[in-house]
């Protein structure tokens, strides 16, 4: 288990500098200032403003992913099944707001724990999922959402 991080602050996903450069999949590879992520072994991320200096204009016209998460990601650490996010039909799914980018569904796990008040530290473990499923200890804080879920912030 991991906290939520707010990395993608600071990172534009590769697959949409590619797309709006026209350039190569591996062309990030061989940018030498250019920091890059990846999570779940799946999603890139370059880090915003190291772009070479030749494609730094695209910047401009790139999609802000701030408090977003590619939502595979967010429920491998919200460690709960992915199809919450999917599918409208899922209780939680309208509570959280998404966004699409090149193919890749994001979630805003910062405005959703911002609306609920749900405090997360950076050490923090957190868990969310059908009350009855939760796990609970003294050293945690239960959070109660709607229609029987909750999320368990483990510190």
């Amino acid at each position: 288990m991991s906290h939520l991080p707010n990395t993608l602050n600071s990172f534009w996903l590769w697959r949409e500098v590619s797309s709006k450069l026209g350039i190569s999949n591996p062309a990030y590879k061989y940018w030498k200032n250019t920091a890059s992520l990846k999570l779940n072994n799946k999603y890139l991320f370059i880090q915003k403003n190291t772009l070479p200096p030749k494609h730094e204009h695209v910047e401009k016209i790139l999609t802000d992913l701030s408090g977003y998460l590619p939502i595979k990601y967010a429920s491998d650490r919200l460690h709960v099944n992915e199809h919450i996010f999917s599918y409208d039909k899922m209780r939680l799914n309208k509570e959280f707001e998404y966004k699409f980018v090149e193919d890749v569904k994001f979630v805003n796990i910062k405005k959703f724990f911002t609306e609920f008040g749900i405090k997360v530290s950076k050490n923090s473990i957190v868990q969310l999922g059908k009350i009855k499923d939760l796990d609970f200890s003294a050293e945690c804080t239960f959070y109660n959402l709607k229609n029987d879920y909750g999320i368990v912030v483990y510190e």
